[in-house]
C-alpha cells in the first residue's frame, strides 16, 4: 500500500468517521508524524506544526498542492477531530497561546506516536487495543451523541423507533403523541417517514390488507394512521420544508389509493400558525389542517362535516 492507503488503515482502525478517512486527513496524519512515501513508521516523529506548514508539508513530500484558503477546512474537518480522538494535542509547545493566536500549531501525543512506530509489527494489534480502552473510538462516540439527539417515538404496539433530530421530526412526533390520541384514539401508526431515512415504520400486512400498494409506499405522506373501528385511513403531511395537501397532492394520492376499502382522512400539519398562514392559499378542499403549537383544534376545509371522510351521498 501507499503511505496514503496505509494512513487511511490507520484510521479506520483507530475508530474515526469515514469523512475523517480521505485524504486530506491522511496527509494530515503524516504532515504530523513527518514521514514520506519510503520511510517506516517507526521513523515516525513528532513535529508540531501550524495548519499552514502542514498543508506545505503535503505539497513537497506529497504534491498535493491544497490552496491556502484550504486551512479551515483542515482545522474543522480534520484536525478538531483528531484531537477529539486524542491523536493530536493543540499547541504542545506553548499551551498557554490564545484561542486565536498565528503561532497555534498541532503535534501528535505521545500515546499516538508510541503505538503509530509499531503499525505492522507484532505488537500492534494490543497497542491499538489499548489504545482505543484508553481513548474510546471517535466513531462510537458520534454516534452515541447522534442517537441521544434522536427523537423517540412509541409506536400502538409498544415498539420505539428513533428519528433523527430536526423541525421535520419533532413534528411527526407531535402528530404521534398529540394528533393521533385527541382526533384518532386508538389508531394505529401504519408509516412514518423520518426526513434522514425516508422509510422508518411500515406495517407491510395492514397496509396490504386495506388495498394500499405496498410498492408505492414512498408516495405515501409522512405519516398514516387507521381507526380500525371507523375505517378511517388518516394521510397525514408534516408540513415544514415541502407542502402541506394541496389540491394536486390530493388527487395524486386518490389515484394511488383508488383500490383502498378504508375512507380516507387528508390532513395538513402545521408547526405554528404562522407556517399555517404561509400555505394557506394552497390548502385542498375537503382536508383537515392541524396545528402543533393549538393541538386541541383543527381547522376544516370540508364545508359539509367536521372531521371525517369526505363520502359522496350519491
Amino acid at each position: 500500500m501507499s503511505k496514503i492507503d496505509e494512513a487511511r488503515d490507520i484510521l479506520e482502525q483507530l475508530g474515526l468517521p469515514p469523512t475523517q478517512r480521505n485524504d486530506m486527513s491522511c496527509l494530515t496524519l503524516l504532515a504530523l508524524t513527518g514521514l514520506s512515501e519510503n520511510d517506516a513508521w517507526n521513523q515516525a516523529a513528532k513535529p508540531s506544526r501550524t495548519i499552514h506548514e502542514i498543508l506545505g508539508f503535503m505539497r513537497d513530500a506529497y504534491g498535493k498542492d491544497y490552496a491556502e484558503n484550504t486551512r479551515e477546512t483542515v482545522r474543522r474537518r480534520v484536525i478538531h477531530q483528531f484531537v477529539q480522538a486524542r491523536i493530536v494535542d493543540r499547541n504542545p509547545d506553548a499551551p498557554d497561546l490564545p484561542t486565536n493566536s498565528p503561532r497555534t500549531h498541532y503535534g501528535l501525543t505521545d500515546h499516538a506516536l508510541t503505538l503509530l512506530r509499531l503499525y505492522q509489527s507484532s505488537s500492534w494489534a494490543s497497542k491499538l487495543s489499548s489504545f482505543r480502552a484508553s481513548h474510546g473510538v471517535l466513531l462510537e462516540i458520534y454516534q452515541r451523541r447522534r442517537r441521544m439527539r434522536e427523537i423517540p417515538i412509541r409506536t400502538s404496539t409498544g415498539e420505539e423507533i428513533r428519528l433523527s433530530p430536526g423541525m421535520h421530526n419533532e413534528l411527526q412526533v407531535s402528530v404521534v403523541n398529540n394528533f393521533g390520541p385527541k382526533f384518532a384514539p386508538g389508531a394505529m401508526l401504519l408509516y412514518l417517514g423520518d426526513a434522514a431515512d425516508k422509510l422508518l415504520h411500515l406495517e407491510n400486512d395492514m397496509l396490504a390488507r386495506l388495498g394500499v400498494p405496498i410498492s408505492e409506499h414512498d408516495k405515501l405522506p409522512d405519516i398514516v394512521l387507521y381507526d380500525e373501528e371507523r375505517n378511517w385511513l388518516f394521510l397525514i403531511e408534516a408540513v415544514t420544508s415541502h407542502g402541506p395537501v394541496n389540491p394536486k397532492r390530493f388527487q395524486e394520492l386518490e389515484a394511488t389509493l383508488e383500490d383502498c376499502t378504508a375512507t380516507r382522512v387528508y390532513v395538513s400539519a402545521f408547526p405554528d400558525f404562522r407556517q399555517f398562514k404561509r400555505h394557506a392559499d394552497d390548502i385542498a378542499w375537503e382536508t383537515e389542517v392541524w396545528i402543533a403549537e393549538i393541538p386541541d383544534h383543527l381547522i376544516h376545509f370540508n364545508g359539509d362535516r367536521f372531521l371525517g371522510p369526505n363520502v359522496n351521498d350519491d
